[in-house]
């Protein structure tokens, strides 16, 4: 539905909206903890305002113009098309997903489709980028942040609130890739970000190392203390605008009308499933490796970035129904893409 200008910002409106709910979980945690009784009670209850707000306003979501197409609704599809693009002259537009949706249409089997060779590099990119967003180990933060930071020295209080500064980190960094995501395009912020990461990770852990050792006992002064959170909300940060959002706007986006289920059904599940796994392994793996996990996850970050250098396309300001141009003229992904696919032959008779 969003223009392509505007798509990485409004993709990114998700994960702004996680964000919120993450900080505004540890400020509730923050505040309950202090109530004689039925503290998590309160904080637990409270989840059902935001599932009541989505509730509420699934009411007044419109269709997009897709949607409509595939159910028939054509000329409904281009007035709603107006509608969203605020202009009259949408025809080039819409023409564009009248052939999306054809070709979508002749396709019966998108799980079996998706296993053909000329959509490897949407599967191969769609199974990366969310296994690649857990292991950059920001779920460590995010889920164990108070356990984290009262492992490291702070104080019940202090871990609290160590978690809730860098849940209002990652919230203000977020603000950033939606205001830089479409003008320096996404690969340049998985780039960043991705150095960022490194050397706060590698940085946390030299830290640890040097305070607790490798027998893990010792304790944070006041200002090693202060140092660990400020590298942890650099680190959060730089997530926060890059692999944080980008892990989702990018496998939307790469995938045809055809696979685009299939596609999005793959991304979600691959992300639940190695949160799931950093969930269930982390207090063990920090128990084990102490220091080293950080070294772990930042060796990890090393391999990701890698991969988004030589191969991950840019997709900024690209039209998701010509997104094969995209994919045609990469390096190493362009000899899977056939001369007919999808948004080639119509730009080349143009060009004619």
């Amino acid at each position: 539905m969003a223009p392509p200008k505007l798509r990485g910002a409004l993709n990114i409106g998700f994960q702004m909206a996680t964000t919120i709910g993450i900080f505004a979980a540890n400020l509730i945690n923050y505040f309950t903890s202090s109530m004689p009784a039925n503290g998590w009670r309160v904080s637990l209850g409270l989840a059902a305002v935001p599932a009541l707000m989505m509730t509420v306003g699934a009411i007044f979501l419109p269709d997009t113009p897709n949607s409509m197409i595939e159910r028939g609704q054509k000329d409904e599809a281009r007035e709603m098309l107006k509608k969203i693009r605020g202009t009259e002259n949408v025809e080039q537009e819409f023409t564009d997903l009248l052939e999306a949706s054809e070709a979508s249409k002749r396709v019966e089997y998108p799980w079996k489709k998706i296993m053909e060779p000329q959509y490897r590099p949407q599967l191969v990119i769609t199974c990366l980028i969310p296994m690649f967003q857990q292991l950059t180990g920001i779920n460590v933060i995010m889920f164990y942040a108070p356990v984290l930071f009262k492992t490291l020295g702070f104080g019940n209080n202090a871990s609290l609130m160590s978690a809730v500064v860098s849940g209002l980190v990652n919230v203000f960094a977020t603000f950033v890739s939606i205001f830089t995501v479409d003008k320096f395009g996404r690969r340049a912020l998985f780039l960043e970000g991705g150095i960022q990461m490194i050397i706060c990770q590698i940085s946390v852990g030299v830290l640890i190392y040097k305070v607790f050792g490798v027998a893990g006992v010792g304790s944070f002064s006041k200002e090693m203390g202060n140092l660990a959170l400020a590298l942890i909300c650099i680190y959060v940060a730089a997530f926060a605008w890059s692999w944080g959002p980008l892990g989702w706007l990018v496998p939307s986006e790469i995938h045809p009308l055809e696979t685009r289920s299939a596609g999005q059904s793959i991304n979600v599940s691959v992300n639940m499933f190695f949160t799931f796994i950093i969930g269930q392994l982390f207090l063990s793996a920090l128990c084990h490796l102490k220091f080293g996990l950080f070294f772990f996850f930042a060796g990890w970050v090393v391999i990701m970035t890698a991969f988004v250098y030589f191969f991950v396309p840019e997709t900024k300001n690209m039209p998701i129904e010509e997104m094969n141009r995209v994919w045609k003229a990469h390096w190493f992904w362009g000899s899977y893409i056939p001369d007919d696919a999808v948004g080639l032959q119509h730009h080349k008779s143009v060009a004619v």
